[in-house]
């Protein structure tokens, strides 16, 4: 069983700062890969960035210089630094985790979501 966890969400103001944390759990092999996604409502689930295991990064465009998406391998935790918030950053966040389990097998996780609020 394999779990993913985020955290750090909450109220920021614009030009702020947040950093969102998740955590995966349980019986790892490897983490092949973490997608940060988010859903505003009424919009269509995106993607935010992505880190792969070789520490490879994605961004979209629109968090492009914002954004910073890092890795810490001995605690399984991808971090989402996200600077100089706007209130079209308002969603919710999910992480999305491919990961191999030690029974070999390989398939994409689904954390829980945090919400992020951007608003004076």
């Amino acid at each position: 069983q394999v779990q993913l966890v985020e955290s750090g969400g909450g109220l920021a103001q614009p030009g702020g700062s947040l950093r969102l944390s998740c955590a995966a759990s349980g019986s790892i092999f490897s983490i092949n890969a973490i997608t940060w996604f988010r859903q505003a409502p009424g919009n269509q689930r995106e993607l935010v960035a992505l880190i792969t295991h070789k520490g490879v990064t994605n961004y979209a465009d629109s968090v492009k210089g914002r954004f910073t998406i890092s890795r810490d391998n001995a605690k399984n935790t991808v971090y989402l630094q996200m600077n100089s918030l706007t209130p079209e950053d308002t969603a919710v966040y999910s992480c999305n985790g491919d990961i191999t389990d030690q029974d070999g097998r390989r398939r994409g996780y689904w954390g829980q979501g945090t919400q992020v609020t951007v608003s004076s």
